[in-house]
């Protein structure tokens, strides 16, 4: 029954109006899909904070959350994959990734945030520039098209009056932050 809860919000890609939705229903849900791909020991930290009903299209906007994760996902696995060929990793390193919500003030306004960030290889800083370019990949041939990165930013942007922000540390983390502007 849960899985088919989750599914609910991806039925609702062709909505035609925003609707008053709790974001961390959407991530949850999320996070219920992805269940089976949550191996090797990744962590998942939610630090939820207090955030209103959002007015947005939660079909569109779980897809940004699928994709942001799933991208956090492969980028764990594929550094834990390295990590026990080169030992690039420290001892002590265990793959998380960590959603944060809030309310946030910037530019005279509130905006709900909510960051994915996970602790693995980081993104270099020629390839944060265009990593919201349509086709742009580092993924191998047939492992990626360019498109999930673009479509979150275009959601985000064009459809929620969004802001999406990438910061990255290279060797340390990367964290996604979306901005949802608040009524």
């Amino acid at each position: 029954i849960k899985i088919a809860n989750g599914r609910i919000n991806f039925s609702h890609m062709d909505e035609t109006k925003p609707v008053k939705k709790d974001i961390h229903e959407c991530v949850n849900s999320t996070l219920l899909i992805l269940k089976n791909r949550f191996k090797d020991g990744i962590e998942v930290v939610k630090n939820y904070g207090e955030l209103p009903l959002v007015s947005c299209y939660s079909g569109q906007l779980s897809q940004v959350f699928l994709n942001l994760l799933i991208n956090a996902l492969d980028s764990l696995t594929e550094y834990a994959a390295d990590r026990e060929i080169e030992t690039q990793c420290p001892p002590s390193w265990h793959p998380k990734i960590e959603i944060t919500t809030k309310v946030l003030q910037a530019e005279e306004r509130n905006w709900a945030a909510i960051c994915i960030a996970d602790n693995g290889p980081g993104i270099s800083p020629e390839i944060q520039e265009r990593i919201f370019d349509t086709f742009f990949t580092t993924k191998p041939a047939g492992k990626g098209t360019g498109m999930g990165l673009a479509i979150c930013n275009q959601i985000v942007i064009e459809k929620h009056g969004g802001k999406l922000n990438v910061r990255s540390q290279p060797g340390q983390n990367t964290e996604f932050e979306i901005l949802l502007p608040l009524a």
